[in-house]
């Protein structure tokens, strides 16, 4: 079939806004990738665009590594991405189970509840009044079981389970499954891709969690590694990453500490999106085909 001009007219420009969108998205991390790499006397004559590395070294990302902050922060972050995924998906799990199920009573009345919770909230004083009356303060768990579940996330896979066949369920009903076995044996097998997509959703919020953790933890030793990132860029502390050099060599190598260390922040969560790639885009559009 011939297209008209109108239509080619169209689909350059469509090209070329979507080009223009993959360097305005793209550049700013490929930036931040070639500055640490670079060398740090050169980067900070540097004027304009940087396209590639100049100077290549990795003093940046070795001054990065020795600091026991970071690594510790590190540790902290696997602690509340590992625990808090598997406890989010798990809570998440369960009440969407119940609100997806027909014959349960009120379930008109709870789900409206829980909709509510999205609109209005207690506010962040009594959130911490509650979580310092649990003795939950200076505690990686305090950044963990406030959040046990995130509203949005929880319709989603409602609308999810609520797309399983109702006659899988009486099914195993007749054979003497349980509730539990109903859920874990066959509802969550059949919603892997809303599954997937919690997982990278829950798994994203955790890792760049950093609000809460600055205001429930006061022992530096529980910083997760955001919280250390943002003392770095915000509050310019680098100084100890780049002990031994004089005060014009640490403002130098200061400024390509804090690109290495957003990259050493960003690249594992990154890593993590192509292996869920293949469910996101069904697992999302499962919440938009029926509510």
């Amino acid at each position: 079939m011939k297209t008209s001009y109108s239509d080619r007219v169209f689909v350059t420009l469509i090209h070329v806004l979507l080009l223009m969108l993959v360097v305005v998205t793209l550049y700013p991390l490929l930036y931040v990738t070639f500055a640490s790499f670079s060398d740090a006397g050169q980067l900070i004559t540097h004027k304009g665009f940087l396209i590639k590395p100049l100077g290549f070294s990795l003093e940046a990302y070795k001054s990065v590594f020795h600091n026991p902050a970071i690594l510790k922060g590190y540790q902290n972050t696997l602690f509340i991405l590992f625990f808090g995924v598997i406890t989010n998906l798990i809570v998440t799990a369960l009440g969407a189970y119940v609100l997806s199920r027909k014959n349960v009573m009120w379930n008109r009345v709870f789900i409206f509840v829980v909709v509510l919770t999205m609109f209005f909230s207690g506010g962040l004083i009594p959130l911490y009044l509650v979580v310092k009356g649990v003795g939950l303060i200076d505690s990686l768990w305090a950044t963990i079981l406030p959040f046990a579940v995130n509203t949005f996330n929880l319709i989603i896979m409602r609308t999810a389970f609520m797309a399983v066949p109702e006659s899988l369920e009486e099914s195993a009903k007749m054979d003497g499954a349980n509730h539990f076995v109903i859920l874990f044996r066959i509802i969550i097998p059949l919603s892997m891709p809303v599954i997937a997509v919690m997982i990278l959703y829950y798994a994203v919020e955790k890792w760049n969690g950093w609000f809460y953790a600055s205001i429930f933890l006061k022992d530096r030793d529980l910083y997760p590694l955001q919280l250390t990132l943002r003392e770095i860029l915000i509050a310019n502390n680098t100084d100890s990453m780049s002990s031994g050099a004089n005060a014009a060599e640490q403002f130098q190598i200061g400024e390509t500490i804090k690109y290495a260390t957003i990259m050493v922040a960003s690249v594992p969560i990154l890593i993590l999106y192509p292996f869920v790639q293949k469910y996101f885009v069904k697992g999302v559009m499962i919440g938009a085909v029926k509510g």
